[in-house]
This record gives structure tokens, sequence and C-alpha cells, in this order.
């Protein structure tokens, strides 16, 4: 059991010191990987951003998902070619799709960064951090997303995850970093002692703190953040 995200952040960054030389830059889903995020960040003396994923659903089916948008400095696009095949889906829904959910991530980005720019992951150690994983789904784009849009290596870092997912998440990511694989897994929020739901009013400053850190070290101002 962690107390709490930010307990569960620190003991991870103990796990991720091996980390620090290669400055690497970490990335939250939000809400919940924040805190998490935080954490590590502050540890290793890293850049702290976001991950921001939009499901690009079935036109008549939205939960099915026929790919997703990940946004960054260059924001990548990924989709199910065979499914779009399978179910005779145009590319002009796909471009319109597409550009609705690029702009409902920047109205995202802009609440919680305000007109600050993405980091660049281009040539970079990035770890991608959340505060536990069920199904994978998310964090599988997320981790596909980055490693497309040019980053060195992708590390995977979470408190709580089922054994069998990460088995699935293996070949995406460069290296995994999990502290507990409970069997059986329930639920994520079960691993927590405190885990309610986060506001982006309780996210936001521990994004601006982190920013404000880093423009203010000689070794963080030329690398976004």
């Amino acid at each position: 059991m962690f107390a709490n995200r930010r307990a569960a952040g620190r003991q991870l960054a103990d796990r991720l010191q091996h980390l620090r030389p290669d400055h690497p830059l970490v990335l939250a889903l939000p809400r919940g990987g924040v805190p998490v995020g935080f954490e590590i960040a502050t540890s290793l003396a890293a850049p702290l951003d976001l991950v921001l994923v939009r499901k690009i659903g079935v036109p008549w089916q939205p939960e099915l998902a026929l790919g997703a948008v990940v946004d960054g400095a260059d924001p990548q696009v990924l989709i199910n070619d065979d499914l779009a095949n399978e179910l005779g889906i145009d590319e002009s829904y796909i471009a319109s799709e597409t550009t609705r959910q690029l702009e409902e991530i920047e109205r995202r980005r802009e609440i919680y960064f305000g007109n600050r720019l993405p980091a660049s992951v281009v040539d970079r150690t990035v770890i991608i951090v959340d505060d536990g994983i069920a199904t994978g789904s998310t964090m599988r784009v997320a981790l596909r997303a980055v490693k497309k849009a040019g980053a060195a290596r992708v590390i995977l870092a979470v408190p709580v995850a089922p054994k069998d997912t990460l088995l699935q998440l293996r070949p995406e990511a460069d290296e995994i970093v999990c502290l507990e694989m409970p069997d059986p897994f329930i639920a994520v929020g079960a691993h927590y002692v405190e885990f309610s739901q986060l506001t982006d009013a309780e996210v936001i400053p521990l994004l601006e703190e982190r920013h404000r850190a880093m423009e203010s070290s000689p070794a963080g101002t030329d690398r976004g953040g």
C-alpha cells in the first residue's frame, strides 16, 4: 500500500536514479500521474511535462478505439489501419476527427501550461509516468507515440500494475520500472491509502513549481518543460 501518489513517486524515484546522468524528461499522464511525476522529476532534477492522449473512436461506436492522437512538440497520430479498412472508415473522417481531438488537446494543454510549448522528446531519455496501470491501453499509445516522435529511450515507470499487462507493454518500452505487481490485481486505487480524484487546480501548481525550478537551474534552462 502506498500512502498517496506523491509517496509512491518518491519510491519510484529511488529506483530511477540510474537515469539521472541521462538528463531525462518526465512525462506524466494527467491527472493522476502528475503527483507521481513531480516527485520523480524533482529527485532527478528533470523537467516535467504532460503526455495528453485523445482517442479517435469509430463513428457509430465512439468507445471503440480506431486510433489515438498524442500531443507534444510533434503531435503523433496512431491509427489501426486494419480496423479502419475492415470497417470501411474513410480517410476524411479520420482527418476531421484527428483535427477535432488535436484542438481538444490544445485546449487542455492551455489550461495546464498557458502558452508554454511542449518539451521536445527528440534524442531524449523520456520517463512516462502514471499512478498505476490496469489495462494499459492509454499507456501503450503514449509509449508508441513518444518513440515515434524521436525519443532515444522510453522508460515506463509506475507504482503498481498487473504483471500480464506489463508483459504486453514490454515491447513498447526500453525499460519498465514497477514497484508492485499484485496477483490478483483488483484496481489501481486499491493499492493506495489515499486515492482521491484530482482536479486541475491540484495538479497545475505542481507543474508550475517544477517549471520554475527548471527555469532557475542553469542545467535546466535549455531543456524545456
